[in-house]
């Protein structure tokens, strides 16, 4: 193992934005409370300020001049093997990025982006677990990450369209494929249509009632970035660029994410620089596409259809990295009879442990699952029967969850519980 090779990897990504983060820690304590991971465990191992320490170390002992000088006087330290295999424990193991602890830090320390730099000096030296990059891998490969090939999407769309005819009761509502000039390219993932179908026809059945001219494209499929996870910038931007062109291919308007926190914030706040390109189009969340369905009279909701108890658990990428957190509320008030918050929620909502590309790591799965218990907590305390989640990834960690806490509870979709609402086109409202 070359650990020079990660050494001169951080040296390429020193600029002010994150030499800053690693010079201003005051160590007040102030970001622990703001981790769930450190809620969960009481651990000072888990302070995100310990995380980051991580890295200072290395940044001290190669490019600051005491540190050069006199390591022992400032805490600097050696990148040698032994040191590497630590480093990978905190930046995979115990931290999700989802830059809580960074709204909260008087600093303004940005411990996500010093923790994803990390994750990249170890990615330079073949060090990403092999499980998260057995998943990036095939995402390059296939173009997404289950390996589903063109002909099993374009089967699986067949049946999901007979499944959204039988909904809607009309044998002409269509699941349009590769329709060029439509306004809406809805970008799914293959575990939606495998795994997930009712999200997906929940979707489209939305797509119908708005009368949306919509489509999805058979080439690319998949908004997941593993890659985001990673560190792998120039995996993450050939994957953007592959969704771009596609995008672009079909002369669509809007490019709509699916539900799926990390995907969104891929391709709406980090591909054009990885691309070094304004796209000619606009990139959207779905659930910014329903708010503006159901704001601007284009879908009818009843609400009395939904009449159990409902919590919103705020993905990260979305509320706090996103700035999306007020219109899936003001779309719940429309959908929902009983609608309960969490505490804290929005931009202060704490992580459900599964974001970071968590899931598709097995060796941290236990603590994954020990890191959820604080989100747990605050879904029993609203007493809720149904925790609304748009994000798939989210959607996932919550049933790992709900089966290892037994929560008396059911996680859904928004698209799902939008769907179960809707007054379709022709239908009389139930009083």
């Amino acid at each position: 193992m070359s650990t020079q090779k990660a050494v001169d990897f951080l040296k390429g990504r020193l600029n002010k934005k994150l030499i800053a983060s690693l010079e201003v820690c005051a160590h007040c304590g102030i970001c622990k409370d703001s981790c769930h991971y450190y809620r969960a465990s009481q651990d000072p191992v888990h302070t995100p300020a310990y995380k980051a320490e991580k890295l200072r170390k290395i940044y001290r002992r190669y490019f600051t001049p005491t540190g050069k000088l006199f390591p022992g006087l400032v805490g600097a330290r050696d990148f040698d093997e032994e040191y590497a295999r630590e480093l990978k424990d905190i930046a995979f193991g115990s931290c999700t990025m989802c830059r809580r602890c960074t709204i909260n830090c008087p600093m303004g320390i940005d411990t996500g982006l010093i923790v994803r730099t990390a994750r990249a000096m170890l990615a330079a030296i073949n060090m990403v677990p092999a499980s998260l990059k057995a998943g990036v891998d095939l995402t390059i490969e296939s173009g997404n990450n289950m390996g589903v090939t063109r002909e099993e999407f374009l089967e699986t769309i067949e049946w999901l369209e007979e499944q959204l005819q039988d909904e809607v009761g009309d044998s002409k509502a269509k699941i349009p494929v590769d329709k060029k000039g439509a306004r809406v390219l809805y970008m799914t993932i293959p575990l939606e249509v495998k795994v997930y179908p009712l999200s997906f026809i929940a979707l489209a059945k939305i797509f119908y009632a708005a009368g949306e001219d919509w489509t999805v494209s058979s080439k690319m499929f998949d908004a997941t970035n593993l890659a985001l996870f990673s560190g792998e910038d120039d995996l993450a931007r050939l994957h953007a660029q592959r969704l771009r062109d596609a995008t672009v291919e079909l002369g669509v308007k809007v490019l709509a994410m699916t539900e799926c926190g990390h995907g969104f914030r891929a391709m709406r706040w980090e591909a054009e620089n990885w691309l070094g390109e304004k796209f000619p189009f606009e990139v959207r969340h779905v659930v910014e596409l329903i708010h503006e369905y159901v704001t601007s009279g284009r879908i009818k909701l009843d609400p009395s259809r939904n009449t159990k108890p409902v919590t919103y658990h705020d993905p990260c990428n979305l509320a706090r990295n996103g700035g999306i957190y007020k219109e899936p509320r003001e779309i719940l008030a429309r959908a929902v009879s009983d609608f309960r918050e969490m505490s804290p929620s929005g931009v202060e909502n704490l992580c459900c442990g599964g974001g970071g590309g968590m899931l598709a790591m097995t060796d941290y799965a236990k603590s994954r699952i020990a890191a959820g218990k604080p989100k747990v907590d605050q879904i029993m305390a609203t007493e809720a029967k149904e925790v609304v989640a748009p994000c798939h990834n989210c959607m996932v960690q919550l049933q790992d969850l709900k089966k290892h806490y037994k929560m008396p509870v059911n996680i859904t979709a928004l698209s799902e519980i939008v769907a179960n609402a809707l007054v379709l086109p022709g239908e009389e409202k139930n009083n």
